[in-house]
């Protein structure tokens, strides 16, 4: 029995390992400049429990890109009626995640333009 498990497991422990798995996340390679960002430059407006904006707030931390944050779900009262006012500024259907960086708005997580308003196009 044990000689059967030997020869069954025999080889599986001594493979190389992979250089990448097919799962793992490429490397953003940014073609802007992180110096000329500030915190208060860029602000994104998301929900806690919301797949995009977390997706987004992912893409923004890879970049290295340093960012405001403000989950409108966990504000109450009067500071959640001026932050949704403050959206309406940006993005009058007020929906999830809107990312203002410096003069541009980006409505819901798209790398592209992401990336184009971080490059100041």
């Amino acid at each position: 029995m044990f000689r059967f498990i030997k020869d069954f497991f025999k080889g599986i422990f001594d493979e190389e390992p992979k250089e990448a798995l097919a799962h793992d996340p490429p490397k953003t390679e940014n073609t802007f400049d992180m110096e000329a960002f500030h915190m208060n430059d860029i602000r994104v407006y998301a929900l806690s429990t919301c797949i995009h904006c977390r997706n987004a707030k992912k893409y923004l931390d890879e970049c290295g890109v340093k960012y405001k944050c403000v989950h409108v779900d966990e504000l109450t009262g009067d500071d959640r009626k001026k932050i949704v006012q403050e959206i309406k500024e940006h993005n009058p259907a007020v929906s999830f995640p809107t990312i203002v960086i410096k003069n541009t708005v980006v409505v819901g997580y798209h790398k592209d333009k992401i990336d184009d308003a971080l490059k100041g196009e």
